[in-house]
């Protein structure tokens, strides 16, 4: 007869701890215990913008009477600043970076609230705290009823029927709908991004200006002080040749071998200058090319690196300005890191990207580059800000310096 065992020594099926149910409610409750933090944080915010009604009221009052003009600026500025800390909290819960487009709060007092008043950033900033004394309060008190009707409701729905959770969910989607309103309200106008752009493009425009006189102050120095003080010195010695040449023809003879000599000179000087301009081993072997021959005559010991780019011309080529933009920084850099870096070495990286041509220039010298300290980068950020480029610039005290260029353009 086959022995049965005791009811204590039967090993009874215990429910596991990591059930799919049971762990979709560990999910919901982190998820629900994040969106809280979500609200909390919007709850202060709202809290300290009803303090700063006080604020706007004396702000508004004294502009009135003109008295307090000097306000209007500042207000803004305040205004600014806790809608930029909103634009964070809501990018941080969706994930997206919400743009910022404000005019500079610059000049004399009359020229600053003039544009404090026109910005389209200060319309859009006031509509967005107007609608947050509304909104901000309101979603995260629906928030407090939540939690004890979430853990009893989603507790018994869960565990007993086997079922997702339905009540605590809501709790971030009222997170959801404090960012996704805030992220609309807060969306720079089209009126705004064309008025920043605006002073972007007279920003670039002007240091391009800059830069082009620079530019031309250094060709005519380098015309005045070399090319024409040769020409001029060949002039006269062809002259001095010209009357000794009958009656000391040696003389007249030294004379021209210095006259041809002065000549080479100022040929020398001449492609020197055509060079600065535009190098024409840019026009013979394109970017990479002239990449590669200008590491080669480097004093330090460069490697190239190219990605999606070939030498020559069978391969697509950025535009010419872009490429004569693109050496002249490379070869600044290089220069630099060769006169001040102390490094031995240093990488250039070519790359083409979906937006235009990339530049990397890396050196491991002692670092501690500034634009300030005559190192060419100031020049260097207004020939490629006047392409619409960006330059980055990374320089710690003890290296290594990286200088990194986008020029857009379109293959």
């Amino acid at each position: 007869m086959e022995r049965v065992a005791p009811v204590s020594d039967r090993r009874l099926p215990r429910v596991r701890a990591d059930t799919p149910n049971l762990i979709s409610m560990r999910s919901t409750l982190r998820q629900a215990a994040r969106a809280t933090l979500q609200l909390v944080l919007t709850v202060a915010m709202t809290f300290g913008c009803f303090i700063f009604i006080t604020v706007l009221l004396i702000t508004a009052i004294l502009t009135a009477t003109v008295v307090g003009a000097f306000m209007l600026p500042e207000t803004v500025l305040l205004i600014r600043r806790i809608a930029g800390a909103k634009r964070q909290q809501a990018g941080a819960w969706t994930g997206l970076k919400i743009p910022e487009a404000y005019q500079p709060l610059t000049g004399t007092l009359r020229e600053r609230v003039r544009t404090a008043v026109r910005d389209p950033g200060t319309l859009t900033d006031f509509r967005w705290l107007v609608a947050n004394y509304a909104y901000g309060a309101v979603l995260p008190a629906l928030m407090l009823p939540l939690w004890p009707l979430g853990l009893v409701v989603d507790g018994v729905w869960c565990g007993l029927l086997r079922r997702e959770a339905v009540v605590l969910p809501l709790i971030s989607r009222l997170a959801d709908l404090d960012a996704d309103w805030s992220t609309a309200l807060l969306k720079p106008s089209p009126k705004a991004r064309l008025a920043v752009r605006v002073e972007e493009l007279v920003q670039t425009r002007a240091g391009a200006i800059a830069a082009h006189e620079a530019e031309l102050r250094r060709i005519e120095r380098d015309l005045h002080d070399g090319t024409q003080a040769r020409l001029v010195s060949l002039s006269m010695r062809v002259g001095l040749a010209k009357r000794a040449y009958d009656q000391d023809p040696e003389a007249a003879r030294k004379l021209l071998d210095d006259a041809q000599t002065l000549a080479e000179e100022a040929l020398t000087d001449l492609r020197h200058v055509v060079r600065a301009i535009h190098p024409p081993i840019l026009t013979d072997r394109g970017l990479v090319g002239a990449v590669r021959a200008l590491a080669a005559s480097n004093a330090l010991s460069v490697t190239v690196t190219v990605d999606g780019l070939t030498d020559g011309h069978d391969g697509p080529r950025a535009p010419a300005a872009v490429e004569a933009a693109a050496y002249f920084v490379i070869a600044e850099s290089l220069t630099n890191a060769a006169k001040y870096s102390g490094a031995e070495r240093a990488d250039v990286h070519l790359a083409r990207v979906r937006t235009g041509l990339r530049v990397r220039v890396r050196d491991e010298g002692r670092g501690g580059a500034d634009e300030a300290g005559g190192s060419g980068l100031l020049g260097m950020q207004r020939r490629v800000a006047a392409l619409d480029g960006g330059v980055t610039v990374t320089s710690p005290v003890g290296g290594p310096t990286v200088i990194e260029v986008e020029l857009p353009c379109v293959w």
